[in-house]
């Protein structure tokens, strides 16, 4: 063997080593105790699109996937797609912006939600999320339009100045912080429209309209700058990621390095020669019928796990099980993650639903991010999302006695239920019962609970309750419950699992 050759193939090696090596590392990273304990996070969606503000609220997406509808994504119920829809001459979006706007192209929006910024107090904002006891925010940086809600250095080949001459960014992470919040960014990394215009009809469609070329160095420098300026204690990726899987390690990291306790959520899928097989028509042909598989089974959108990431985020989707793997549900207040001015009072989350979401979740091992929708032409937050917010804050004396710091139990939902619904979680000796559906005083059957020797049953206040122990588990006496919508809150120090 030629002397070269064998130095060539010696080099390729140590340095296939060193990658195999910078993964397991990046691998090794551990979800941090602050995200695992929160329980409640914030997104905000807040883009140009936010100003004409119009998408079709009559499904959520898992049910406009799973119908198996030709071109099912030009009919998405978010309106920060409204770019993408109106590429689909027929859609609702089209049709609908030919009416109210003319030939106005979308781009145009952004000077209108420039101009809405001088309304915007961040402080604001920042109080209200605070006051419904969340304790991240992630914030939409970049979507999938390309417009960039900071002053970027990294400059954009194809529309250059797109971005904010303000620092939005920079600003509602201060806000968020002095408030005792973390904060994180959202990035598109999957697609980018003024790189790839492809318009997304179906699932398959995403393969093709991710970004290649120079994108690829675009989307690492703008997500390295984010880092650098803003330190995120998120970093919540979206779609897929232009890099290969060793170029997103070196990425991961770095910001591990640079946030020890950060947090990377689940889809950075890396770029690879499958991505090819994906774009031929057979390929196409089996990534949508997998999605449409998917979305009639998950009732939303749960991603395929990439080879690097922290927390799995199904969205508009929960976990039936308790998850080894943290997870967060993500989901809009209403159908939307966009502010979408037409939705009327059904497409949002009811008082009791929004609740029994939060403690669902918790007791599955997960943290909800529900998402706030700003309007576009004026910065704030539309009252049918505030009273929402509201409902969160007075509920938030339970979120934080009964679930901030739990671990799902050894159960997290009674295997008997009715219309009575019990789930439950743990700190400590304490394991905390949550109850839904009473309407009435009326007792209380934990099945699977179990009393000792030094047992105590206290209610949401601390006060000490009566119970008993029966064959068929422990039961209480419950509370008259003055509002259903409030589930009952049971604390059980020294109890064993039935």
């Amino acid at each position: 063997m030629a002397l070269r050759n064998y130095i060539r193939i010696e080099v390729v090696q140590a340095v296939k080593k060193q990658d195999s090596a910078l993964v397991r590392e990046v691998r090794a990273h551990d979800v941090p105790t602050w995200w695992r304990d929160a329980k409640l996070g914030i997104f905000v969606h807040w883009t140009p699109a936010s100003v004409p503000a119009f998408a079709p609220n009559g499904e959520e997406i898992g049910e406009l996937l799973g119908a198996g509808r030709k071109d099912a994504l030009a009919y998405s119920p978010y309106t920060e797609w409204y770019e993408n829809s109106l590429r689909f001459p027929n859609s609702p979006v089209a049709k609908h912006h030919k009416a109210t706007y003319g030939d106005k192209p979308y781009r145009d929006f952004t000077k209108d939600w420039e101009e809405g910024l001088a309304n915007w107090d961040p402080a604001e904002w920042a109080t209200r999320f605070a006051a419904t006891g969340a304790r991240y925010i992630v914030f939409v940086t970049k979507h999938h339009d390309g417009y960039c809600l900071w002053p970027s250095d990294v400059k954009n080949p194809h529309v250059p100045g797109l971005f904010s001459k303000r620092d939005v960014v920079g600003e509602l992470a201060d806000a968020v912080r002095a408030k005792g919040m973390r904060f994180g960014v959202y990035y598109s990394g999957g697609l980018d429209w003024t790189f790839n215009p492809h318009p997304i009809g179906r699932v398959s469609d995403l393969a093709v309209g991710q970004p290649r070329g120079e994108y690829v160095e675009y989307a690492d420098a703008q997500v390295r700058e984010l880092i650098d300026r803003y330190q995120p204690s998120v970093l919540w990726n979206d779609i897929s990621w232009p890099g290969d899987t060793v170029a997103l390690a070196r990425l991961l990291r770095d910001y591990y390095k640079a946030l020890p306790d950060g947090v990377v959520n689940d889809r950075f899928m890396p770029y690879s020669r499958l991505w090819a097989a994906v774009k031929s028509r057979p390929g196409r042909l089996a990534i949508d019928k997998i999605a449409l598989k998917s979305a009639k089974a998950d009732k939303g959108i749960v991603p395929p796990k990439p080879p690097l990431f922290d927390v799995r985020t199904p969205e508009y989707a929960t976990f039936e099980h308790i998850e080894k793997t943290p997870w967060e549900c993500v989901r809009g207040i209403d159908k939307s993650f966009g502010y979408n001015r037409d939705s009327v009072e059904a497409d949002f989350l009811t008082h009791s639903d929004l609740l029994w979401m939060v403690i669902d979740i918790a007791s599955k091992n997960g943290n909800l991010l529900l998402n706030v929708g700003p309007r576009g032409e004026d910065a704030t937050i539309a009252d049918e999302q505030i009273v929402r917010l509201d409902w969160l804050a007075q509920f938030r004396t339970t979120l934080e006695a009964a679930l901030v710091g739990t671990r799902p139990w050894v159960v997290p939902q009674s295997a008997n239920e009715g219309p009575v619904e019990i789930r439950y979680t743990a700190r400590d000796r304490s394991v905390f019962a949550f109850v839904r559906g009473l309407e009435q005083s009326s007792q209380v059957c934990l099945s699977e609970v179990s009393s000792t020797a030094t047992t105590v049953v206290r209610d949401a206040a601390g006060a000490e309750i009566a119970w008993k122990m029966t064959d068929d588990g422990l039961v209480i006496d419950s509370e008259s419950r003055v509002d259903p919508a409030i589930p009952m809150v049971i604390e059980m120090v020294d109890v064993t699992a039935w």
